[in-house]
Order: structure tokens, then sequence, then C-alpha cells
């Protein structure tokens, strides 16, 4: 995934999610991502930049239909008439925000698995955050960023549909393989032909995984990350290794229940 920051249709903007136990999970999550030597999250949970990537909030009547699920904002063409081949697709839409004139500013919706997303307008370049050189640019995709984004469920293909029909992403073929037998996962790009996310099929490496959106969070040191999830109360789903021995890669539980993935930053 690129900068976050760039304005363009399909791309993936930020995530929030509406908890219950708020204080319980800030400090869980202000304690897992910042870790390391050089932390990528600072403890009120903004990057190094001092920019916010994630959006933590405290679970009101307001939110009540939302699922505990990080869900992930992609800037889209027009609002309205996303949420209308959404539905008709077969998902559903949870929140619908509109002007005084009734025009759609945003929306939260459920795909037909269950994932929820929200929807944006494309963000305009004078609201995307100034960086003063091409090092501090580069650092504010490195720091502190929503390092990838996928889905994982059984019918990947209709998925691949769904969002390509409502997001207006374009598709590449993965090629996977499971137990000798070969098939295919998809990455999802934007208009500007950069992957910005994965929708998988629940099989092989991804067995198992929870058919949602899991955002990939970078963490300073992931072994001392995974060892702060269980001390705050959180479970580890699961977990690979590389070839050295080091952890590349966990699917973590926070105390409430809601899933993500972290990789080393």
């Amino acid at each position: 995934m690129n900068d976050p920051f760039v304005p363009r249709v399909g791309g993936i903007l930020s995530a929030d999610i509406a908890v219950p136990e708020h204080e319980r999970e800030v400090r869980f999550y202000s304690r897992v991502l910042s870790t390391g030597e050089d932390p990528l999250w600072r403890e009120d949970l903004m990057n190094n930049l001092g920019m916010p990537i994630i959006g933590l909030g405290a679970r009101s009547a307001e939110h009540a239909r939302l699922p505990l699920q990080w869900m992930p904002h992609i800037q889209v063409a027009d609002v309205a008439a996303s949420v209308e081949r959404a539905l008709g697709l077969g998902g559903s839409d949870l929140m619908h925000g509109k002007d005084d004139d009734g025009k759609s500013q945003w929306a939260v919706l459920l795909d037909p698995n269950g994932a929820a997303f929200g929807i944006i307008p494309v963000v305009s370049a004078e609201a995307i955050p100034s960086t003063d050189s091409d090092a501090s640019r580069d650092a504010a995709a490195r720091v502190g960023c929503i390092s990838w984004l996928d889905l994982t469920v059984s019918d990947a293909s209709a998925t691949r549909d769904f969002y390509r029909q409502v997001v207006d992403w374009s598709v590449q073929d993965v090629e996977m393989e499971d137990a000798s037998e070969r098939y295919t996962d998809y990455n999802m790009s934007g208009d500007d032909g950069n992957p910005a996310a994965g929708v998988c099929h629940a099989r092989g490496v991804n067995l198992g995984l929870p058919p949602i959106w899991m955002i990939y969070l970078p963490v300073g040191d992931l072994a001392e990350g995974l060892r702060r999830v269980q001390e705050e109360g959180g479970k580890i789903i699961k977990a690979t290794r590389g070839n050295d021995g080091e952890y590349a890669y966990a699917v973590v539980q926070d105390p409430v229940g809601a899933c993500l993935a972290l990789v080393p930053g």
C-alpha cells in the first residue's frame, strides 16, 4: 500500500472502530503499537509525524448497529451511487450521512459476507497534511501507516466482483498454492493502478481467518508487541515466523474481540 494520504478513487484513507471499555482499549493499542527503540506510534495513537491514522472511539447508542470490526474508509467517486450498487448486490447500509440537501456524504456498509467498511468521497488535495520534503513524505508513508488491508472469505471471486462494482477497484490475480493445488487470490487496485487491498480465499495460509477487513499495522518490535497483546488481555489468533525465526506476521484479537494484523515496522 502506498502513501495513505494521496487522494484517489479506491484509496484507503484510514480505519476506525467504536468500542466498549474505551479506556482499556486505548491502553491496549497504545502499548501494543508503541514498541521498539524507535516506536512507529506515539502513546496518543498518532504516528511519529503527529498524523492520525486510525480512529479508536467510544461506543455509544449511535454505534449500536456497528459490528466490532476495524472498518477501512475507502474513497469513492460517488457515495450515493456506491451505496445503491452495494444494496443491489446484497450488501447492507448501516449508517448513511447526508447533508441538509440530502446529498450523501459518507456511509458505513456491510458486504454480503458481513464485513463492514466505510465509503467517503475522494479527499481534496487541500485536506492532505503538508510535508516539507520528499524525505518527510517517505516517512509519512513508512511510519505508523496502515501497511496493508485484506479480506478472507469462502467465495473470493464473488467478493472481488462486489468490491469491483461498489468501489470501482480494478483486479490483479495473485497465484496461490494449497496442498499442491493452485488457485487465485486478488489484489484490488485504485484508479492509480497501485494495489490498495487484497481479497483472499479462506484456504491455505489464510485458513481460519475471520471474514472481516483485516488492517495490518506495523510495530517496531513485533515479538514485544505480541507479548503485550497477551499481557493486556488480548489473544494471538495466528502468528508466523520467517526463515530467520523472527515473527513476520500475526493476527491478534483485542480485549473486546476486534481482530487486526500486526507486522514488523
